[in-house]
């Protein structure tokens, strides 16, 4: 079990990153929240690589909070790699996009997603997804990760 769960951010959408820290601080939010801006930055955080290489600063995530949507490698890339590292398979995965095709949703389920939310219209919506996710990390009990992944 992580003892200090941490969030993992994945979007590049700087407006939406805004949007998710402010619900996240409203929400009550007291878990520490670490950003990426696309596929090839989550995947190197997860490997600790380059600027992530610091483990004390940039710890494994107990869950990642993703876009599918982003330049060089989308969501569906990273799903397909965390879920190919024997370390990171249970890592818990939230797709959070904007896309309500059946296809996607369908897709990333396949792809080893635990979980699929539409990104909401208003402030107020997110602020209460936010809330519950809170909720969720408090009581739900995470699996040790192992940070040796396959470069």
């Amino acid at each position: 079990m992580n003892h200090t769960p941490n969030v993992l951010l994945v979007d590049d959408s700087e407006n939406d990153l805004l949007l998710t820290r402010v619900a996240f601080k409203e929400a009550g939010f007291d878990i520490p929240l670490q950003e990426v801006h696309n596929g090839e930055e989550a995947i190197a955080y997860m490997k600790g690589e380059g600027p992530y290489s610091d483990r004390q600063k940039f710890p494994l995530p107990a869950v990642m909070l993703m876009d599918l949507n982003m330049p060089q490698k989308n969501g569906f890339d990273v799903l397909q790699w965390v879920r190919a590292q024997p370390g990171l398979r249970r890592l818990p995965i939230i797709v959070l996009s904007a896309s309500m095709h059946a296809a996607d949703v369908e897709r990333a389920f396949d792809l080893g997603a635990n979980s699929y939310l539409v990104k909401p219209g208003t402030i107020q919506e997110l602020i209460r997804m936010i809330r519950c996710l809170h909720d969720w990390l408090h009581y739900n009990q995470f699996p040790l990760l192992n940070d040796t992944v396959r470069k």
